[in-house]
């Protein structure tokens, strides 16, 4: 039996025809390349508006949406009144980006449960990775946390402010910044499951203990230890945050 003939190259290619690009888009990555091969470097001013629209052969306009769009990657500054100004992007900057669709997908079935996973396959590694890189100083910064988190037992709202701290200060220690932007991020993505976790009678004692145990599988340099002690930990919230859930507190 025959093969059937494969569709020809013009059928194929009609399926999907190809876009043509906005001028915007051409007006942006040609700044974005400028910047990326150092023709602009950080600090530089970019040419007035009047002078980009004469260089490239476009309206006002295509310039301020191809500045727009450097602005959200990182790569320029915009500020009133002045030109912009090529600008170094930051994980920071990156991440603030995701906000928007991390908190739509939060709203969506089981997305905290999702968001949960993904911060204890986070915060795990973190944990394992301060426990190997630790040196004294990341360890008494931790140690300082830990008793201000201790501190703060019974106030609420003061304990939420040290837990968070003690958390950060576990994911400063790796010296990674895109480490600790994401830590930053992820913990503004939960901070609802933070309050409403701390409802639940004892549960600053509950989450301060397996602090405790953190800090000291980062001072012994265990990271193993420091993994499972984080991955308890976070168990141990997550639970709490369910259990205030059913009860409506």
């Amino acid at each position: 039996m025959a093969k059937d003939k494969p569709a020809s190259l013009d059928a194929l290619l009609a399926v999907q025809p190809v876009e043509r690009r906005k001028v915007s888009d051409e007006v942006t990555l040609r700044l974005e390349a400028m910047i990326r091969d150092g023709s602009l470097a950080e600090g530089d001013t970019l040419p007035a508006e009047r002078d980009l629209m004469r260089t490239f052969g476009v309206g006002r306009p295509a310039v301020r949406e191809a500045l727009f769009r450097l602005k959200r990657m990182g790569l320029v500054e915009l500020r009133n009144g002045e030109r912009a100004r090529v600008s170094r992007p930051t994980p920071r900057i990156l991440l603030d980006e995701l906000s928007g669709a991390a908190r739509l997908l939060l709203s969506q079935p089981r997305g905290n449960e999702h968001f949960q996973e993904a911060r204890a396959l986070f915060e795990i590694g973190i944990a394992e990775q301060a426990a190997r890189v630790r040196h004294a100083a990341d360890v008494e910064t931790l140690r300082a946390a830990l008793a201000a988190n201790e501190a703060a037992i019974g106030d609420r709202d003061r304990f939420g402010e040290t837990d968070v701290a003690f958390h950060f200060a576990v994911a400063q220690i790796t010296g990674n910044p895109i480490f600790v932007a994401i830590h930053q991020s992820i913990d503004s993505w939960l901070t609802e499951q933070r309050v409403v976790a701390l409802h639940v009678e004892r549960a600053d004692r509950t989450a301060y203990a397996g602090h405790r145990r953190i800090f000291q599988a980062i001072e012994d340099g265990d990271a193993v230890a420091a993994a499972e002690a984080m991955r308890r930990h976070l168990r141990e919230v997550a639970a709490l945050y369910w259990k205030s859930l059913r009860r409506g507190d």
